[in-house]
């Protein structure tokens, strides 16, 4: 896709939702961060029915960590990989106390050297809670920035540099968030809802769903 196209793509998307938001639910940028940790390899919405149980009496380090790996794991048997993403939370607090008072950094070193906290969940805290231009790739990011052409990639690193290359500065803060919810409503896996589609007629993707 050429930059114009690319360009008046996240126009479109803008435009169409003006302040997009993760749909993850937390009150701060700990329980962001944590929120993120537990959402890997489960839906946002599943995460959320299992922070509101905890995170209104445990939503800081040290409520975490009176909570106990074992009430945490409790707490989140419903997400998939449980007990360890509750150890990896619980050493997370430990760490977060120890280094940086209680407070989530806001360098890329800084989060990936914390227990369960790769790339993907380090640019989703630096662009979403410190707003920096970071570019987290998960499968849908993956899906819609090949299909579409916005930036083809081979692997979820050639992605996120492709993005950061190609999303014009003026809307990259948000890009993450656009692309995300147009690949989890729109541009779905199996059958994308191309008539649907805002940017459909920018689209590169050559197998178009056909009206019904």
């Amino acid at each position: 896709m050429k930059r114009a196209a690319i360009e008046e793509c996240f126009r479109r998307l803008r435009e169409a939702n003006p302040h997009p938001r993760t749909e993850l639910e937390y009150g701060s940028v700990f329980q962001l961060l944590v929120a993120v940790m537990l959402s890997a390899q489960a839906t946002d919405r599943s995460v959320n029915l299992a922070t509101r149980g905890f995170f209104p009496e445990h939503g800081t380090p040290e409520g975490l960590l009176a909570l106990g790996e074992q009430g945490l794991a409790e707490a989140i048997r419903t997400i998939g990989l449980y007990k360890t993403k509750a150890r990896n939370v619980i050493r997370t607090c430990e760490l977060l106390l120890e280094r940086h008072g209680g407070q989530v950094p806001d360098r890329r070193e800084d989060l990936e050297a914390l227990p369960g906290v790769g790339r993907k969940t380090a640019n989703v805290v630096l662009n979403t809670a410190f707003r920096q231009p970071a570019m987290a790739v998960d499968t849908h990011i993956f899906r819609v920035s090949n299909r579409t052409g916005i930036a083809p990639g081979k692997t979820v690193l050639a992605v996120e540099q492709a993005l950061l290359r190609r999303v014009p500065k003026e809307y990259l803060l948000d890009a993450h968030h656009w692309l995300i919810l147009h690949g989890r409503y729109v541009c779905v896996a199996r059958k994308p809802k191309c008539p649907q589609c805002p940017i459909a007629d920018l689209c590169d993707y050559p197998d178009k769903t056909r009206p019904a």
